[in-house]
């Protein structure tokens, strides 16, 4: 018997409507949120390392409502003697996003940073507050890819679509590690500051529109969000898969579909591989063939 063909009583749709309360409530959050920030960003932009400072929460309300639904679509597929380890797991997650989105935006309303800031006993403990309570979502998320890593589905794609998304996402949270260490240049000249998103460049200088990406160096920002966001991505091409059955035939036969998500996850893998290792190398995003050369 085959993973294809493995018997399995779940056949439940693969796009549900979740059910987790906590993080659907983090998600309502984050989405006015949003709306209040990107407000803000408009009438107020306070100038942070030359930048709009509220563009950050702006972007981290975005990311971490995706990820919260994302979290609770999947907490819903867990066989149910395992639904009360979901529970606590997602109050865990909601309360360690929830500190750090307000460590974000207390920061930006106080007109400094809050990523890498050491420059004071409160600016280096909320920074230590933060990073710890990050470093417990990411242990969380790794505890419910193993309990969901046997979770039973009828379809074999859907099951490695599943399972990719979340060990090539948990890989994508755990490049933000590689930011936190203090560059040469910091050690150098200490000025409060330990840790940067640019490799080769200084975090303050030029990048890409809203992202804010270097385009002068590499920027660990990036195989972070591509990496993160195999959670979503993997699961809405089988969802997309499945939804071209009646107009493409081929796509009728599991294992077919099975192989398509196969070679879209390795490619994926390979993908976070390969933009880890160029902004390590200092290569700005918008310069990839320099990479080969």
């Amino acid at each position: 018997m085959t993973v294809l063909d493995r018997p399995t009583a779940d056949t439940r749709p693969l796009l549900t409507r979740p059910a987790n309360r906590p993080l659907l409530a983090l998600a309502t959050l984050m989405a006015a949120t949003a709306v209040v920030v990107a407000v803000l960003a408009l009438v107020d932009p306070v100038q942070i390392t030359g930048h709009n400072g509220w563009i950050k929460p702006l972007k981290f309300a975005l990311s971490i409502g995706v990820y919260a639904v994302t979290l609770a679509w999947l907490l819903d597929r867990l066989p149910a003697r395992r639904q009360r380890l979901g529970r606590i797991a997602a109050w865990v997650v909601t309360v360690g996003l929830l500190i750090e989105m307000v460590i974000i935006v207390g920061a930006v309303a106080a007109g400094t940073t809050s990523h890498f800031n050491v420059s004071s006993p409160l600016a280096t403990t909320l920074w230590s507050v933060m990073g710890t309570s990050i470093a417990v979502v990411w242990v969380v998320t790794l505890v419910l890819a193993a309990l969901l890593w046997r979770s039973p589905d009828a379809d074999a794609a859907r099951r490695l679509a599943i399972r990719a998304g979340l060990v090539i996402g948990l890989a994508g949270m755990a490049v933000a590690f590689l930011m936190t260490s203090p560059t040469a240049e910091q050690l150098d000249d200490f000025a409060g500051v330990a840790g940067a998103h640019a490799v080769g460049a200084p975090d303050d200088g030029p990048g890409l529109p809203f992202l804010g990406w270097s385009t002068a160096g590499g920027d660990l920002r990036v195989p972070h969000f591509v990496g993160m966001h195999a959670l979503q991505a993997l699961p809405l091409l089988v969802l997309a898969l499945e939804a071209l059955t009646g107009p493409v035939a081929a796509l009728r036969d599991p294992r077919t579909r099975f192989r398509i998500v196969a070679v879209a996850s390795t490619g994926y893998a390979v993908l976070l591989v390969g933009l880890t290792l160029q902004a390590l190398a200092g290569i700005p995003v918008t310069d990839p063939l320099s990479f080969a050369r």
